[in-house]
């Protein structure tokens, strides 16, 4: 697969422990593989942490600090404190990962998941940053939110229809598209990447997860998004190269790089 140095990931966790035993081989290898960019997300105050940490380290590496909604319950109260001055660090393109997560019953109650959700929805426009939303088993609040507050941003991960994915467009955010696309029972993914505006998309692969077929089950990395834009190409009638190249220029309009 050609692939012109054009893989941007705009969606990973490298700081996840499914990498701590190569995690500075494979960093090192990525630019060579085609991987111009990378945002890696955080999802508490250690992983935003090392999301700094990485950017430090490698010069393709961007973070995005956040408080995913899975941590909200265990963030400390002076998190958004810490945050806002994380969120002046020169590397840091975004917050995120921030959002709603209805799925799992142990989470944080609604309403204070969306409290944090706002809060970090404001404290981007302070910084005059984008953020990285996820929405899981939430569209109806999510949507509300996006609408009252609208934000500029990515929804990660999408998973919710056409229709949302139009509205979220309408709004002027970003649709990611990940490997979930090219799993086997995949409709309503496919859907949304054959609707989404090109000008309106990024690739991301939300590894170590997400991996795309033909790696269903193993861990997931940036060179991957050669099979998910294959995948999307596919849907579109166009080109892998096309797509990376374009969700490339959408990624470094959105997180404002060079």
């Amino acid at each position: 697969m050609s692939m012109l140095n054009n893989i941007f990931d705009s969606h990973a966790h490298y700081d996840d422990e499914a990498f701590d035993a190569d995690r500075e081989a494979l960093l090192a290898e990525l630019p060579q593989r085609g991987v111009c960019n990378v945002v890696n997300c955080g999802a508490d105050l250690a992983s935003t942490r090392a999301s700094i940490r990485l950017a430090a380290d490698y010069p393709y590496f961007y973070a995005a600090v956040g408080i995913h909604p899975e941590c909200v319950k265990d963030a400390p109260e002076d998190c958004l404190k810490q945050l806002e001055e994380l969120a002046a660090w020169e590397k840091v393109v975004a917050v995120g990962e921030i959002g709603l997560d209805y799925h799992f019953e142990e989470n944080a109650p609604k309403d204070i998941q969306k409290k944090m959700f706002e809060e970090q929805i404001l404290l981007a426009k302070r910084h005059q940053l984008p953020i990285i939303v996820h929405d899981r088993d939430a569209h109806g609040d999510t949507m509300e939110i996006l609408r009252r507050r609208k934000p500029s941003g990515v929804v990660h991960c999408f998973s919710g229809s056409v229709e949302m994915a139009t509205e979220c467009v309408r709004l002027g955010m970003y649709i990611g598209l990940g490997g979930a696309v090219t799993f086997k029972n995949a409709r309503v993914p496919v859907e949304v990447a054959a609707a989404v505006p090109l000008e309106r998309m990024l690739m991301e692969t939300d590894c170590p997860y997400m991996t795309p077929v033909p790696f269903r089950g193993k861990r997931n990395d940036s060179t991957l998004i050669a099979y998910t834009a294959a995948r999307v190409a596919e849907i579109r009638s166009t080109t892998a190269d096309e797509i990376l190249a374009v969700t490339r220029r959408n990624a470094e309009t959105l997180f404002r790089i060079k």
